[in-house]
C-alpha cells in the first residue's frame, strides 16, 4: 500500500482543518517545501496536495506555491482544491502536476470533467469524493470544502465516471478527518467490493502505523496522512520504514 503524505495549503501555508471546518484551524510552523523535501528524504514518491483557499473559493489561490513544490521538491503531486474549470486542470498539469485532484466539479459539471478523462490521461485524474454517512449509513457526497450536502450517494458519483475509465479515487469519511479517530474500515471495505478494479486511496483519521498496517490488511491500493505524519504520530523510522518496504 502506497503512503502518501499530505500537506494542507491556506494563504501558503501549512495548515489542518478539523471535519472540513475552517473555524477550527491548526497552523503548523512548516515551509511547504521544507516539508515537501522532508517527506522525500524518508522515501516518500508521492505528495497530496490540497488548496484549501481553492476549495472554498473556487480559485487555485496557492498555484504559485504548488508550481513550485511540483519543479523543484523531486516529488510526484496530486492536486486538488478548485480544480473546477479545464483552464485549471490544464494550467496544474502542463505546470508539472503529476495528478489532478476533483472534487466539487465532479457532481457540478458532470458532463466537463467526464471530456477530460479523454482530454488528459485518465491516469492523471483522481476524484475525490468526500462523503458523510447518512442515518441510513449510506455515504453522501459533500462539495465546496465539504460546506454543501448533495443527495448524491458515493456509488452514485462513481458509476458516473466509471464508463470514462476512472482509475483513482480519493474517499474521505469527514467525520474523520483531521479528528485521529481512526480509518473508515467499513466504509472503505465496501468500496472494495462495490469496486475493486479502482486505485482507491483512504483518507481522514489515519492515527498511527497500525491504522496504516490495518489499511493494507483490507488491500486498501494507497492511504493518505496528513494529520499523524505532522504530528509524529507516525515516526519518521516507521515511515522511512514503510517507503523503503
Amino acid at each position: 500500500m502506497i503512503l502518501i503524505p499530505s500537506i494542507d495549503l491556506r494563504g501558503g501555508r501549512c495548515v489542518r482543518l478539523l471535519q472540513g471546518d475552517f473555524a477550527a484551524e491548526t497552523v503548523y510552523d512548516h515551509d511547504p517545501a521544507e516539508l515537501a523535501t522532508r517527506y522525500r528524504d524518508l522515501g516518500a514518491t508521492w505528495l497530496h496536495v490540497v488548496d484549501l483557499d481553492g476549495a472554498r473559493d473556487g480559485e487555485l489561490g496557492n498555484r504559485m506555491k504548488i508550481l513550485e513544490l511540483a519543479s523543484r521538491s523531486g516529488l510526484r503531486l496530486q492536486v486538488g482544491g478548485g480544480v473546477r474549470t479545464e483552464d485549471a486542470a490544464r494550467a496544474l498539469l502542463e505546470g508539472g502536476v503529476a495528478r489532478i485532484v476533483v472534487g466539487s466539479a465532479a457532481l457540478e459539471n458532470t458532463a466537463m470533467v467526464q471530456r477530460w478523462f479523454s482530454q488528459f490521461d485518465s491516469d492523471r485524474i483522481c476524484l475525490a469524493l468526500d462523503v458523510r454517512l447518512d442515518a441510513l449509513g449510506v455515504p453522501r457526497v459533500h462539495t465546496r470544502g465539504w460546506t454543501e450536502a448533495t443527495a448524491v450517494s458515493l456509488w452514485e458519483a462513481i458509476d458516473r465516471f466509471a464508463p470514462q475509465g476512472l482509475q483513482h479515487l480519493l474517499c474521505t469519511d469527514i467525520a474523520r478527518d483531521g479528528a485521529l479517530a481512526g480509518p473508515s474500515v467499513e466504509l472503505y471495505a465496501e468500496c472494495l467490493r462495490r469496486y475493486p478494479h479502482i486505485g482507491w486511496q483512504a483518507s481522514g483519521g489515519v492515527r498511527d502505523l497500525a491504522d496504516l498496517q490495518q489499511l493494507r490488511t483490507l488491500g486498501m491500493p494507497a492511504a493518505v496522512s496528513g494529520k499523524a505524519l505532522l504530528e509524529g504520530r507516525i515516526a519518521e523510522s516507521q515511515a522511512r520504514a514503510w517507503w523503503a518496504g
